[in-house]
C-alpha cells in the first residue's frame, strides 16, 4: 500500500508491523514529516515489496508472527539490500538491541515513543544511508570488506586469499563460530574477477529442508502449499558472481546430493519445474564443524566434501591472534559511533587490558557484541573494567564453571537422555542463551540444538532470535 508521491519527499520509508493501528500511527507521523511512506503487515510481505522498490529506511516491529523483526533484519543483510533499518519494539532489551545492530540495524527505539523521536531517528537513518551510498561508486557490487588486524596469522590469511581469489575454484572456509568466515568469503569475492557480479549468501542453519531447497534453486507457482508465485533461487541470483553457503554442514543429506549435482553440472531445476537452468556461479562454503567426523558419522557426504574443499582456507580463532584485539576494539568503537550517530566512546586502560587478556571463546563476533553493548549503554565516561567484567566468562578457565556445575548436579543413576538435557541447558545458560555458541560448544548443529530445545518445551527460535 503506497502513499501518494509527494511533490517534495524527505525520503522513502517502509513501515513493517502486523498491528494495523500501530502501522498507521507510524505512517501518519512520517507522512506529516514529509516522507513517502509504504507499509507491509509482515516481514515476507516487506521483502516482496523491497524487490519492487528501493527504500531509504525500513521501520520494523520486533515481535511479529512468522518471521520476527530480527530475522527480517538478517534477511535484509544476507540479501545485501541497500537500506537503513530502525527497529521499534515494546519489548526492549539490550540483547535484542545489540543483535539488531550487529546485523546492520541503524537504531532501536522503544514504544511508546513520541513523534519527534521517531521522525528524528528516521531522518538520521536516511542521512546515514545516503552517506554510505555516495561513498560506494558501484552500488551493484559488494562493498569491499574490512579485514582488521596486522598479526602474523592475519597476514598469512590475507596471503592465502590473494592466492585463491583470482581463480574460479570452489573454496571451503573453516573456522570456529564467530571468527569472520563470511568476511573472508566477501574478501575472496572482492578480489576476484567476479567482483562486479552479485554476491549472494544463504545462511543454512536457519532454514528447514523444504525452504532451503526453494532458497537454493527457486520454485514455480504451485510447487507446494504457500507457493503462490514464482521464486528465484540463490544460484540464479548469484549467476555471474559468488554464492556463499554459510555453515554448509547444516544441509540435510538428500539436499546435499542435489547440491553435489549443481556443483558438477552447473545446472539445476527449480522446485516443481522440469526446466533446466544453467548458471555460472563460484561457490564458497563455510563450516565450524569437524568435517572428517561429520563424514565418518554419516551426516555429510564425502563426495560433496571433495567438491567443496578444492581450496580450503582456515580462519584462526581470535585467541591465536591476540595482537589484533586492540585494532578490532578501535574499529568496532568507530563503527558503533557511526551507527548510533553519537560521539565515539572509549575504554579506560584497565578495560582495554581486560579485553586484550580475555580468550574470546566467541571470537570476533563476541568482541563486536561486547563493544556494541558498551556503546549502547555508554554514559559519557570511559568504559571501565568493572562494567565489562560481568559480560565476560571467567578468563582463566571458561569451561571450568560449566563442567563443575554440571558434574555436581547430575546424580548417579540419571538416564543418558536426562544427562543430555542437563548438559544442553547448562551450556545454553553458560553462553547466555546464545544458540550458535551453545551448538558449537556441544559439537552439534544449530538446527539440531533448536529441535532438542523444542522437545524440552523451549520457544521456537524465531520467537527468540537474539539467542
Amino acid at each position: 500500500m503506497m502513499s501518494p508521491t509527494a511533490i517534495y519527499s524527505e525520503g522513502s520509508v517502509l513501515v513493517v508491523d502486523d498491528h494495523l493501528q500501530a502501522r498507521e500511527s507510524i505512517m501518519d507521523v512520517l507522512r506529516c514529516g514529509g516522507f513517502d511512506v509504504a507499509c507491509a503487515a509482515s516481514a515476507p510481505e516487506a521483502l516482496a515489496c523491497m524487490k519492487e522498490r528501493r527504500f531509504d529506511v525500513v521501520v520494523t516491529d520486533l515481535q511479529m508472527p512468522g518471521m520476527s523483526g530480527l530475522e527480517f533484519i538478517c534477511q535484509i543483510e544476507s540479501r545485501n539490500i541497500p537500506t537503513q533499518v530502525v527497529m521499534v519494539t515494546a519489548h526492549a532489551s539490550i540483547a535484542s538491541a545489540v543483535e539488531a545492530m550487529r546485523h546492520g540495524a541503524f537504531d532501536y527505539i522503544e514504544k511508546p515513543f513520541n513523534a519527534d523521536q521517531l521522525e528524528t531517528c528516521v531522518r538520521q537513518a536516511r542521512d546515514r544511508g545516503r552517506v554510505l551510498q555516495s561513498s560506494d561508486p558501484e552500488p551493484n557490487s559488494t562493498n569491499s570488506p574490512i579485514m582488521v588486524g596486522s598479526s602474523p596469522a592475519m597476514q598469512r590469511l590475507r596471503d592465502r586469499i590473494a592466492q585463491v581469489a583470482p581463480t574460479d575454484e570452489t573454496v571451503l572456509i573453516l573456522g570456529e563460530s564467530g571468527v569472520g568466515k563470511e568476511l573472508v568469503a566477501k574478501e575472496v569475492h572482492a578480489q576476484s574477477h567476479r567482483k562486479h557480479g552479485p554476491f549472494a549468501c544463504l545462511n543454512c542453519p536457519v532454514l528447514s529442508a523444504q525452504l532451503m531447497e526453494s532458497e537454493l534453486f527457486g520454485h514455480i507457482k504451485g510447487a507446494f502449499t504457500g507457493a503462490d508465485s514464482d521464486r528465484t533461487g540463490r544460484f540464479q541470483i548469484a549467476n555471474g558472481g559468488t554464492l556463499l553457503l554459510d555453515e554448509v554442514t547444516e544441509i540435510d543429506l538428500p539436499l546435499q546430493a542435489k547440491l553435489l549435482r549443481v556443483l558438477q553440472e552447473r545446472s539445476f531445476e527449480p522446485v516443481g519445474s522440469s526446466q533446466t537452468i544453467r548458471v555460472d556461479v563460484r561457490v564458497v562454503a563455510t563450516t565450524n564443524r569437524d568435517l572428517s567426523k561429520e563424514i565418518a558419522e554419516g551426516r555429510f557426504r564425502e563426495d560433496l566434501y571433495y567438491r567443496l574443499a578444492v581450496i580450503p582456507i582456515e580462519v584462526p580463532p581470535l585467541r591465536e591472534r591476540h595482537g589484533d584485539v586492540a585494532e578490532l576494539i578501535d574499529h568496532f568503537l568507530t563503527m558503533a559511533s557511526l551507527r548510533l550517530n553519537r560521539p565515539r566512546c572509549e575504554l579506560d586502560p584497565s578495560a582495554q587490558e581486560l579485553m586484550v587478556q580475555y580468550r574470546w571463546p566467541g571470537n570476533v563476533r563476541e568482541l563486536q557484541n561486547i563493544v556494541t553493548r558498551a556503546c549502547v549503554l555508554w554514559n559519557g565516561k570511559p568504559i571501565s573494567r568493572d562494567q565489562l567484567q560481568p559480560w565476560l566468562a571467567a578468563p582463566d578457565n571458561q569451561d571450568g564453571p560449566l563442567m563443575t556445575k554440571a558434574h555436581s548436579t547430575i546424580p548417579v543413576g540419571t538416564s543418558l537422555e536426562e544427562m543430555e538435557r542437563h548438559m544442553i541447558e547448562a551450556t545454553l545458560s553458560h553462553f547466555g542463551g546464545h544458540r550458535a555458541r551453545t551448538a558449537a560448544a556441544l559439537g552439534i548443529g544449530v538446527r539440531t540444538l533448536s529441535a532438542k530445545l523444542r522437545s524440552y518445551g523451549y520457544a521456537p527460535r524465531e520467537k527468540s532470535y537474539a539467542s
